[in-house]
């Protein structure tokens, strides 16, 4: 059973940072993309970043870019999002996820398994 389990989110204060893990199990991930989505209370569910393992292509949302940066280097079942400089816009349920046709296909949208969901919540 593929299953990827989410770690790290937590209750933090604006301007903080916080480290989100994701581990991959039941199947190998290094030949996909692995990334993350979040969903804020009464919002759609939005792409945060993907990326392959290697770290060559590497995508994020707009909202995020130069605040969240995401990495696979610690292995293949692997990925982490560091998140700085965190707003009260940041508060969100944070999703893992993961696609067989890459980065670039979670960043359409089509994603071929979720994690559980962890919660971030910035407060002012």
């Amino acid at each position: 059973q593929v299953q990827l389990d989410e770690s790290g989110g937590g209750l933090v204060q604006v301007g903080s940072s916080l480290t989100l893990s994701c581990q991959g199990s039941g199947r190998a991930f290094g030949s996909a993309g692995m990334g993350w989505f979040r969903q804020a209370p009464g919002k759609e569910r939005e792409f945060v970043a993907s990326s392959t393992w290697s770290g060559d292509r590497v995508y994020y949302g707009d909202s995020v870019k130069g605040r969240f940066t995401i990495s696979r280097e610690t292995d293949e079942n692997t990925v982490t999002l560091q998140m700085n400089n965190l707003e009260p816009e940041d508060t969100a349920v944070y999703y893992c996820a993961a696609a067989a046709g890459g980065p670039r296909t979670l960043r359409a949208g089509v994603v071929d398994w979720w994690g559980q969901g962890t919660q971030v919540t910035v407060s002012p």
